[in-house]
């Protein structure tokens, strides 16, 4: 009996290492579209050629300060 508790437990461990990977996955995606997206179209408003990079380094930067936020701290 507490074998089969054991393999439940192993089976919900790694569902839920399963499930954070996917968020953080999702969160660096996100912010990197949507921070590249912002400064990709300023970029074409403005005529410059330097706020997609900016724009891609601030997403990364603060999707993994989320991530860190989220799954760092314990």
């Amino acid at each position: 009996m507490s074998r089969k508790i054991s393999n439940d437990d192993n089976l919900s461990n790694s569902q839920n290492e399963e499930n954070a990977l996917w968020s953080i996955v999702g969160y660096l995606l996100s912010g990197l579209l949507i921070w590249g997206g912002i400064g990709w179209g300023l970029d074409n408003w403005l005529g410059t050629s330097y706020l997609l990079l900016a724009g891609l380094l601030l997403g990364a930067g603060s999707s993994i300060y989320l991530v860190w936020l989220r799954f760092g701290r314990d």
